[in-house]
């Protein structure tokens, strides 16, 4: 899964980044610190795989991984080459999910690029710098597929959607707003539409306001706006974020735990990204290793196990497979066994958040 990160100059997103990544990329009090992107790997936490670990006192533990992406500011013009924006546009279009940091704070320290702090303002500026780069792209595919439907009549059905994606973008909406069919959304896929990215706000407040555990008008905003793209919103405090980055795994509870919180805000954002995106996890075990794998929700088996190997999806015969619960409760697979907790499942099965499998395969 890979994320990009976005939003205006000095709203938070390298701390956030800093934070979440560890990766120490430069942040500053000044637009552009951040020209190519900075790219981080996240484990991300499953306690399912330390409980397999142990049952199977196995080697290894491979939780499985998030890369983000630390794309720079963005900027009124942006899609008209602002700021290097057509540069950053571009970054865009290489990651699966948008995570749009929005500054909900207040602070004279931190110079605002439009001089105030303005949430709904900063949300429309990078959309509208999204929608101008689509409608550019609808522009071109449409015309070609216009002059090619005089003669292949099958593309009727696209030249009708680049009309419809077209009157949504000029209205300043996003494509993602658009109500479509399962073919539909098949087909903008192919369009690569920086608005139709599925995206989560992040409400970046201050440390008061984190702890306080009341949201301030400004997030009220973020998620009343966030309602009409179908979008996620998390609500983190960059600075504590980073805190907690600097700590080992029993003091970061421990510091949770005093700040009153119950996770910290990179666990709600890998959550918004695995629902955003409609991801889970099924887990391999043994004693070299455990793992998890990061699959859409709805993967049949073979497709899963063609996620660990495309020989195993290839040579698939079947998927031994059980509940995590039941394999912890009845303590080993052999015991599982005895008591018909294991099912034999075919081609047609539908993998589900917190399988065990064996797969099995000839090829």
């Amino acid at each position: 899964m890979k994320l990009g990160i976005v939003g205006l100059p000095n709203v938070g997103k390298s701390t956030l980044f800093n934070a979440v990544t560890k990766a120490g990329a430069e942040s500053a009090n000044y637009p552009f610190c951040t020209i190519d992107p900075n790219v981080g790997v996240v484990s991300v936490p499953d306690e399912r795989l330390d409980v397999l670990r142990e049952i199977y006192d196995s080697k290894k533990l491979v939780p499985t991984a998030i890369e983000f992406y630390d794309i720079a500011g963005l900027v009124k013009g942006a899609s008209k080459g602002e700021g290097l924006g057509n540069k950053f546009l571009s970054h865009i279009r290489e990651v699966e999910a948008i995570v749009h940091v929005v500054r909900c704070f207040e602070d004279p320290n931190v110079v605002h690029v439009d001089g105030s702090v303005g949430p709904l303002r900063d949300i429309e500026t990078i959309n509208l710098e999204l929608i101008f780069s689509d409608i550019e792209i609808i522009d071109r595919r449409l015309m070609k597929a216009k002059k090619l439907l005089k003669s292949d009549k099958s593309l009727k059905a696209e030249v009708e959607l680049l009309e419809r994606i077209k009157e949504v973008l000029e209205n300043g909406q996003s494509a993602r707003v658009l109500d479509l069919t399962d073919d539909e959304k098949e087909m903008v896929k192919g369009f690569n539409l920086l608005s139709y990215k599925p995206i989560i706000y992040v409400s970046n407040v201050s440390e008061d306001d984190l702890i306080s555990g009341e949201e301030n008008d400004m997030v009220k905003e973020v998620k009343e706006h966030a309602k009409t793209e179908d979008a996620e919103v998390v609500i983190v405090c960059a600075k504590i974020e980073e805190e907690i980055s600097q700590l080992e795994d029993d003091e970061k509870a421990e510091f949770l735990e005093e700040l009153g919180l119950s996770e910290s805000g990179l666990d709600r954002l890998i959550q918004a990204g695995y629902r955003l995106l409609g991801l889970m996890s099924f887990l391999t075990a043994g004693p070299q290793e455990v793992r998890a794998w990061t699959i859409k929700i709805g993967t049949k088996a073979p497709q899963a196990a063609g996620k660990i190997h495309t020989d195993m999806e290839r040579g698939f015969i079947r998927a031994e497979t059980i509940a995590f619960n039941d394999l912890v409760e009845t303590g080993s697979m052999a015991a599982a066994k005895e008591k018909g907790l294991v099912r034999l499942e075919g081609k047609d099965y539908v993998v589900k958040d917190g399988d065990v499998i064996i797969f099995r395969f000839n090829v």
